[in-house]
């Protein structure tokens, strides 16, 4: 059965992409067949698996507006066995031309049952805002959400509105969304900030935050320009080593 998890957090600059990106290329690495979908208007996943956004002929926008052929859009990254439909600017038009349509909270739910089958891991990384694309993301997270939280005070306030849209979505539209579960990035054992953040997120979400951390690492930071995943890039670091880990664990724990 497709394990299919939505990465959501409102707020930027948490690791959210970085986190699709690095946990999809290593599931592909432990043998899983994986597909990422961009859920973004800014195309940084597309971006961080080498794929010119600027050149897209058809993704995310293309599956959201109800085209059939989702399947041709999917692009696999042969080096890294990885798939991902792509995104690219025209998505921010998405939310506009959505707003009138029937059943527009589900459009991308419907647009991966027809590929589903394909995969075992399907990975949407959404946009940091909680409009409708994010509600759609929210939508087709049948096994979850997984919520990458940066080990600084700021998230933490984050952390308390997205919950809230969370239970919104499940209130209203979605009875069976859960939190599957909470990454920590940006760990950084020099502080005490970042080990009082983890203390406070294990409070909030007793049993939901995996125990795999994710440092801050410059190798972390720099594989996004070379449009590589860390485990080809730098697979020696400690960046590497944190997110091998976390495949590991999510594996093991979903019971693969």
């Amino acid at each position: 059965m497709t394990q299919i998890y939505t990465l959501v957090n409102q707020k930027g600059g948490v690791g959210k992409t970085t986190t699709t990106i690095n946990l999809g290329a290593y599931l592909a690495q432990l043998g899983q067949r994986v597909l990422v979908v961009d859920l973004d208007p800014q195309a940084n996943a597309t971006s961080c698996l080498g794929v010119d956004k600027l050149g897209v002929q058809g993704g995310t926008y293309e599956a959201l507006l109800g085209d059939p052929n989702i399947a041709s859009y999917i692009l696999l990254n042969e080096r890294l066995k990885l798939s991902i439909l792509p995104s690219s600017p025209s998505l921010a038009g998405a939310e506009i031309e959505l707003v009138d349509e029937l059943a527009r909270e589900v459009r991308l739910r419907k647009a991966i049952q027809l590929v589903s089958d394909k995969f075992d891991y399907v990975l949407i990384d959404c946009p940091p805002s909680l409009g409708l694309l994010t509600v759609n993301g929210l939508m087709a997270a049948i096994n979850g959400v997984i919520v990458p939280v940066q080990c600084e005070y700021l998230a933490l306030e984050g952390l308390g509105q997205l919950t809230q849209t969370i239970e919104r979505v499940r209130s209203l539209l979605f009875p069976e969304l859960v939190v599957r579960g909470v990454v920590l990035t940006m760990f950084d054992s020099r502080t005490d900030l970042s080990t009082d953040v983890v203390a406070e997120v294990n409070r909030h979400f007793p049993d939901q935050v995996f125990k795999s951390v994710i440092p801050r690492s410059i190798r972390l930071a720099e594989a996004p320009s070379y449009g590589l995943p860390i485990s080809a890039y730098a697979p020696t670091s400690v960046g590497a080593l944190a997110y091998e880990a976390l495949a590991k664990e999510l594996l093991k724990s979903d019971g693969i």
